[in-house]
């Protein structure tokens, strides 16, 4: 039998007519995906099939977040300008508009029992929303940056959060308030998951390690050494055996105890979205630009348990208080007769908010589900509440191709295998891989030849070149390179300035030195150190800088533009306030306060810099792509200064 594939791509398709932005997997059977974008519509999917099967309008701003409900019969839609949408899809019709957030909406997730939604935003906030009130019923605050996952735990009494600024916080949704604050993270936390029956959350992180928590003691079980790149997304296996883990390129198999990698696959999919579980096959998905892109991890030739790790049933019926197969408490999941009013009454409320501004209309009519693909749509969002006398059909696991011939590894041939199967067997043309030289080449028809080479007196023998020496050869490639040279020498020379006047002590020196170098790319390496070390910048630094970064705003090299983007954002989040405060009051003429004075001056400067950049992005928010989302989020933070 032909070997196959542990991993492979199962698709790739146009998945909008402008950028995608977000995307999620059913996790419920694994078959099917929605897919938000710039053009504004939400577009259902079935996994494995390249047509659309209805695509959802009503937006008025690109969609940031999708999520399916529990039983994937609802889809949430977050957009840009902190609206949702609630989308019933048996229906085929609008269920809720709620809007309330003043920024981008990040995450989203459905309750395990009622009918609630909790969103999670750039502008810091997490609210839980009651769908049939059509309203906002609390507000948690407590994060310093854009709340980037959020979850429900499977008993539905507690939400898990993950945050920009490095913060994992858990919250009691009776009590109405933050239970745990986890600060072990040194990067932005991109995913926060619970176990499917223990008292166990895993998070994951850009500092490229996955952490896991004790939901009973809050303290740390174990984490994960750091792996080549940040960490994505997350997924627990459905049975609760062991922990997915997605990257750039890469998939991986966690444990807790002890905290290690099981099993990697060397993956194509980029930067993945999301990730599920459906047939023993793992799905991943991910999109750039138009593109959606699919793949499958074949779990039954996948690592998923080592020495000395315990099995992690399912209890059928769990004792009081029902503990794990490890001695770990797990959670109740039954659903109470009675759970959508027992829970909505258990919830912390608080007071009708004022409905906020929004650009999202107020009537329906706008909210328009377009059926693209008929019958798909009848066999996969059709009939899901319908009872039916046999069981449903299990799905089959998606085929997986062949191994690559050059790529398969050698098995044996079976005793009466004939011999022609032996001919496509090329010993002689593998290359061993630790080869010191390129195989099958003459390096010397690739080295300049000296002009002074001796010329063979016999024109039917070929002419004599001459070895050239190391130094030779490297002057050789160096010409036609002097002015390239030339530029990175000189920058080297000025970065070295730069550091020795940055470790002498002196930063302000060190930041005045590389602005009179007037060299963007000095200034560009400066900014990206800056980034990281939040903890430097000062008022002083924002009046010297901010002339640089929209200079940097205005560079046509798109690697300048995010750097300035960056540090833009640094001095809104830290400044802003303070700036804003100072202008709107400045001192008194009667008394004499020279520090206030000299604190209104640079923030009257920086005010009237950050005046002019709000110019330079207003007219680059209508980008398309990632930057111009990062322009848009910038608009709405420099417009906080008129508040």
């Amino acid at each position: 039998m032909a070997a196959t594939k542990r991993a492979w791509k199962l698709q790739e398709f146009v998945a909008h007519g402008s950028n995608v932005n977000c995307l999620a997997l059913g996790y419920k059977s694994g078959r099917v995906m929605v897919t938000g974008g710039e053009d504004k519509k939400v577009n259902m999917w079935a996994v494995g099939k390249p047509n659309c099967i209805m695509s959802l309008s009503g937006h008025t701003s690109p969609v940031e977040c999708v999520r399916f409900g529990n039983a994937e019969e609802l889809v949430v839609a977050g957009s840009q300008s902190g609206s949702l949408k609630i989308w019933d899809l048996e229906a085929a019709k609008i269920v809720r508009t709620l809007t309330g957030h003043k920024s981008n909406i990040r995450s989203l997730d459905f309750h395990p029992y009622g009918e609630f939604v909790a969103s999670g935003s750039m502008d810091t906030n997490i609210k839980l929303w009651d769908v049939r009130r059509k309203g906002c019923i609390f507000t948690y605050k407590g994060h310093t940056d854009a709340v980037n996952c959020i979850r429900f735990s499977p008993d539905g009494r507690w939400i898990a959060s993950a945050g920009e600024d490095s913060s994992l916080k858990m919250w009691d949704l009776t009590a109405g308030k933050m239970i745990q604050e986890f600060k072990d993270h040194t990067g932005p936390v991109t995913g926060v998951e619970f176990h499917p029956n223990e008292f166990l959350l895993a998070s994951g992180s850009a500092d490229r390690t996955v952490k896991f928590w004790d939901l009973e003691t809050f303290q740390l079980v174990s984490s994960t050494g750091a792996e080549s790149g940040a960490i994505r997304c997350i997924f627990f296996h459905p049975d609760g055996k062991c922990l997915f883990g997605g990257s750039q390129d890469a998939l991986r198999v966690f444990a807790w105890e002890p905290g290690r990698c099981l099993d990697a696959f060397s993956m194509g999919w980029g930067k993945v979205a999301d990730i599920s579980v459906a047939s023993s096959q793992l799905i991943g998905a991910s999109f750039s630009q138009t593109n959606v892109s699919v793949y499958i991890v074949d779990l039954n030739r996948a690592q998923m348990s080592g020495p000395g790790m315990v099995s992690q049933p399912v209890p059928a019926e769990p004792v009081k208080p029902p503990m794990s197969a490890s001695g770990r408490r797990t959670f109740i999941t039954e659903r109470p007769p009675t759970s959508s009013t027992k829970k909505a009454s258990e919830m912390k409320t608080e007071p009708e908010e004022e409905p906020t501004a929004s650009n999202e209309p107020e009537d329906d009519s706008s909210n328009v589900a377009q059926i693209e693909n008929p019958d798909d749509y009848r066999e996969v969002f059709q009939g899901r509440t319908k009872i039916e006398r046999t069981p449903p059909r299990k799905l089959e696991p998606f085929p997986a191709p062949p191994e690559d011939q050059s790529k398969a590894k050698p098995y044996k041939q079976p005793a009466k295998e004939p011999k022609a199967k032996q001919e496509p067997v090329k010993p002689a043309t593998i290359v061993p891989a630790d080869r010191n030289k390129p195989a099958d080449l003459n390096l010397a028809e690739f080295l300049p030849k000296r002009p002074d080479s001796a010329v063979s007196a016999d024109p039917r023998r070929p002419p004599v070149v001459q070895e050239q020496s190391e130094e030779e050869v490297l002057s050789s490639v160096h010409k036609g390179h002097e002015s390239m040279c030339a530029v990175l020498g000189n920058r080297h020379r000025n970065l070295e300035i730069v550091r020795a006047l940055w470790t002498s002590g002196d930063i302000k020196t060190s930041v005045d030195s590389a602005v009179g170098m007037k060299d963007l790319s000095v200034m560009v390496d400066l900014l990206n150190v800056l980034i990281l070390k939040h903890s430097l910048w000062t008022l002083d630094l924002c009046t010297v800088l901010l002339p640089q970064i929209q200079e940097l705003l205005s560079s046509k090299y798109e690697s300048y533009c995010h750097t300035a983007c960056n540090a833009l954002k640094i001095v809104l989040r830290s400044f802003s306030s303070i700036i804003k405060t100072n202008v709107q009051a400045p001192p008194a003429g009667g008394g004499v306060d020279i520090s206030r004075e000299e604190r209104y001056k640079k923030c009257k400067v920086c005010h009237g810099h950050l005046m002019s950049i709000r110019g330079l992005v207003e007219k680059k928010q209508s980008m398309s792509g990632k930057l111009g989302s990062t322009f848009r989020e910038l608009q709405i933070m420099l417009n906080g200064l008129d508040d």
